[in-house]
């Protein structure tokens, strides 16, 4: 007889914690719980939301009577590891020391290697990570920045691309691993990955910068004033980062990260003026 697997999965973003529980394959329910800018203010590194994310997990599993003791598995978003191959890996103490570290960049879903290995740890139950955001099958070619000391870098939302590049490739009668697909993922960050017979071979660095203006990144910027920006000595190098990956885009400009808020104050009216290094530009 097929056992009934009870299986608790978390997925981290940089404005959002979803928690999902499922029954072997079948969705029993799941919940995904929003978070403002203002709010996410109050900490300075991602590491420092551990207590507040895991609070918020363990108090839905409790409204919804769920025993930990009962969990088969918890499992979390892919982390910002070092490069590796595409799949499912369980969360060691060397993993963890590494998503603690940072050793590709800082991001939220660090912390779901370390969450749910944090719930599973006083028990006997494995945590799982899948399809970690570094992984690593772009080409050589795609590696070419335009300067060799800085090679493009594969970070992307690895997970929701590859789940949807194969419910696409299910939908067209046709099997991932022989199919090309072009993907964007849009959330707090954007990524826009090519697809080709399984694996992403090319994609924006999703992370630090790279690619489409978003909700909290800045996306690609004057790469010349951004040097003078980094030398200005107004600002350390953390402000600067916090500007690109966090701070920048829609936060910058409009203090939120919701587009729906941007889109509801429109439908209300609301006019004002963005300052754009001196330039005005009216919302009216």
């Amino acid at each position: 007889m097929r056992k009934d697997y009870k299986i608790l999965v978390i997925n981290l973003g940089s404005t959002s914690t979803k928690v999902a529980l499922f029954s072997n394959e079948q969705l029993l329910f799941e919940e995904k719980i929003e978070h403002n800018s203002k709010e996410l203010s109050n900490f300075n590194k991602i590491i420092d939301q551990y207590r507040f994310r895991q609070n918020i997990i363990l108090n839905f599993l409790k409204e919804k009577g769920i025993n930990l003791s009962t969990l088969d598995a918890v499992v979390g978003r892919g982390r910002l590891l070092r490069p590796i191959a595409s799949g499912t890996y369980q969360v060691n103490k060397k993993m963890l020391e590494d998503l603690r570290k940072g050793v590709s960049g800082e991001h939220a879903s660090n912390l779901g290697g370390i969450l749910v290995y944090g719930i599973t740890e006083k028990l006997s139950t494995p945590a799982y990570i899948v399809d970690p955001v570094v992984i690593n099958e772009m080409r050589a070619i795609a590696r070419i920045s335009g300067m060799p000391e800085i090679p493009r870098i594969s970070i992307l939302h690895a997970l929701n691309q590859k789940a949807i590049a194969r419910k696409a490739a299910l939908d067209l009668g046709k099997k991932y691993e022989k199919a090309n697909f072009i993907i964007a993922h849009l959330g707090g960050g954007i990524s826009v990955g090519i697809h080709c017979k399984g694996d992403i071979i090319d994609v924006n660095n999703a992370l630090n910068g790279e690619g489409p203006f978003t909700p909290e990144r800045s996306g690609g910027l004057p790469v010349g004033a951004l040097v003078n920006l980094c030398f200005s000595g107004k600002f350390t190098k953390d402000e600067i980062l916090k500007k690109i990956k966090g701070k920048g885009g829609l936060v910058a400009y409009l203090n939120t990260n919701d587009v729906r808020e941007v889109i509801k104050r429109i439908e209300q009216g609301e006019k004002g003026k963005i300052n754009i290094g001196g330039y005005g530009l009216s919302s009216s």
